[in-house]
């Protein structure tokens, strides 16, 4: 098939193929898009038709599968949250439990038995909690890294001991 053989079919097909498109998609705008992208790839991909096969049934599929590839990148993009309101109950999770009117009073006394700590365990153990890493801590307060997971271990089991009122609630 010759180069204008080849756009003359494809032309005669395009009010097909946009039929084809807005069933696709329930979209005329996104159906001109899907056509035009669908010439375009089997304008760029001409060298790959199959002489002697069937033309119509070349430039639907490629239609088809731009349209399945395209569905399934924005499913993949689409954001959790889209600012409104309606899906709130949906970000968070069933079974956790939302703090109740004690936890206020249960963070002051577990910050009280943190500041209670020896300074070798406290610095580490507030940063870790601030968000640092280990290997940050660490380089920070110049310790070896086995020291700072270390002080980290035994300052929650110091915390547990002290604390062990709020781990049984």
């Amino acid at each position: 098939m010759t180069q204008v053989q080849f756009n003359n079919a494809l032309l005669s097909l395009s009010s097909k193929l946009h039929y084809y498109a807005l069933s696709l998609t329930s979209d005329s705008e996104k159906a001109d898009d899907l056509l035009q992208e669908t010439m375009l790839k089997a304008l760029t991909y001409r060298d790959k038709f199959a002489q002697n096969t069937n033309f119509k049934a070349w430039i639907y599929t490629i239609m088809k599968n731009t349209f399945i590839n395209d569905y399934r990148r924005n499913v993949k993009t689409k954001n959790t949250f889209d600012g409104s309101n309606n899906d709130f109950h949906l970000l968070f999770s069933k079974d956790k439990v939302y703090p109740g009117p004690d936890s206020f009073y249960s963070s002051k006394e577990i910050n009280k038995t943190i500041d209670a700590l020896e300074d070798e365990y406290k610095i580490p153990f507030t940063m870790f909690l601030d968000g640092y890493k280990y290997k940050e801590i660490a380089e920070e307060l110049d310790l070896p890294l086995g020291t700072v997971k270390s002080r980290i271990f035994f300052t929650r089991k110091k915390l547990e001991k002290a604390l062990k009122d709020y781990a049984n609630n």
